[in-house]
């Protein structure tokens, strides 16, 4: 288990110093893996094909509501290469009375939460196939520590919320890999965080990775919102792939290798 520290203030970052973290993870010999998430999908849509635009070739990993999820949308992602599905909740529908949004809060009843489990996963795979991976990520990044054991159960080998993961096995048969660097202001206008804060969280991250305050072979995960995505998000995102794919400390995973350990996918699989 890792045991993550207290962190201290983030401090705004350049692009030299993302830069200058990646140049020491070289000079190292170490390769800084990243991986990219994009929350509440649904349906084609023209956000969603912008934002695909801009990753190009680089693999996103779609965590898509299954309840929502339209059969256009499956047919639509069959000729993109490299894009996995991932299982955001069931209804994306708020469960708390009073706190902060999930859909799965601790005071659930662990029968609800087993039936939209199954009922998400279920259909998932029957529109995308093996493209859906058996990977939760929760609406609002909450799901209550206690519910964990409901995944292995409800045939999910796996989670992803947001911040360092305290230990890679939360529970017998769960993984765990989050993301680390929401690009969306939420407190404020629901635009672009902004560059400061955006490179301020991926270098910590990364930093935090190569001094051992947090699990080096956690991938520095991005997360992005498609349906709220300001044009000043998509201008970030274009320059941090620039960089990342310039950098030869660098490497970009697809949903697969992220959780690999969990789901047993060969690395060089392809969205089916």
């Amino acid at each position: 288990m890792i045991t993550v520290p207290a962190s201290p203030p983030a401090v705004p970052a350049k692009w030299s110093d993302l830069a200058d973290e990646l140049d020491r993870w070289a000079q190292e010999g170490r390769t800084a893996t990243l991986w990219w998430r994009d929350d509440d999908a649904a349906a084609p849509s023209r956000r969603l094909d912008d934002l695909l635009a801009t990753a190009g070739s680089m693999p996103v990993a779609l965590a898509v509501i299954p309840a929502l999820a339209q059969p256009a949308l499956a047919g639509w992602l069959r000729q993109l290469p490299a894009v996995w599905v991932l299982q955001h909740g069931w209804l994306h529908a708020n469960r708390t009375v009073t706190g902060k949004k999930s859909e799965f809060p601790a005071s659930r009843a662990k029968a609800e939460v087993t039936a939209d489990l199954v009922e998400g996963r279920s259909r998932l795979k029957a529109l995308f196939g093996g493209r859906a991976l058996a990977v939760l990520a929760p609406p609002w990044n909450h799901f209550g520590d206690g519910l964990l054991p409901l995944l292995a159960a409800s045939a999910l080998g796996a989670i992803s919320r947001v911040k360092p993961r305290p230990t890679a096995w939360p529970a017998t048969g769960v993984y765990e890999a989050n993301v680390h660097v929401d690009l969306v202001a939420w407190r404020g206008d629901r635009g672009f965080v902004g560059e400061p804060a955006a490179l301020s969280g991926l270098v910590g991250h990364l930093r935090a990775r190569r001094t051992g305050l947090a699990d080096a072979d956690e991938p520095t995960g991005i997360l992005t919102h498609h349906l709220v995505q300001a044009r000043a998000t998509g201008d970030f995102l274009g320059r941090l792939l620039a960089l990342t794919r310039a950098h030869r400390a660098a490497r970009w995973l697809d949903a697969a290798e992220v959780f690999a350990p969990a789901l047993g996918i060969p690395a060089t699989a392809d969205p089916a």
